[in-house]
């Protein structure tokens, strides 16, 4: 398996763990030196915390393993393309590269409804790429949204 495939499957494996306690199914890995040091899934729910996403957790997280904010040598693997609020924290953060499993054409803020990391009028910019495992995404996002729409019928 290639470190892309490696690292999804941790972001999957969060993004599980959201699904599991109602939350919106999307995990979050911050990989620096190629060792994890950030993970997070959404718990906007459960904290009642709008700010609570997956990408923002990790982040976090990864700050404080590393002590340090500034991210410059590490890759966020998330298993949907970040929002615009988590695109932002990810150019504060200055981290180098944002692999996704999938695009959010209704918030993506790094390639379906904005640029924000290319965008050079700001002060840090970073690669975002597709990575493996879109497929298997998209069916567990299409699954948790199927049955939340059953519950709520």
């Amino acid at each position: 398996m290639s470190n892309d495939e490696v690292f999804m499957r941790e972001a999957i494996e969060e993004a599980r763990k959201a699904m599991q306690i109602g939350e919106v199914p999307i995990g979050a890995v911050v990989v620096c030196g190629g060792v994890v040091v950030g993970r997070g899934h959404n718990l906007t729910e459960t904290t009642t915390d709008p700010t609570a996403h997956a990408e923002i957790i990790a982040i976090r997280e990864a700050a404080r393993s590393i002590r340090n904010w500034r991210l410059t040598d590490c890759v966020i693997y998330s298993t949907v393309e970040p929002c615009v609020m988590c695109t932002g924290a990810l150019v504060l953060a200055r981290i180098k590269e944002v692999v996704y499993g999938v695009p959010d054409p209704k918030f993506g803020g790094s390639v379906s409804l904005y640029s924000i990391p290319t965008d050079i009028r700001l002060n840090h910019n970073f690669k975002v790429r597709k990575g493996p495992f879109g497929d298997e995404i998209a069916a567990m996002m299409r699954e948790f949204f199927q049955k939340l729409r059953r519950k709520n019928s």
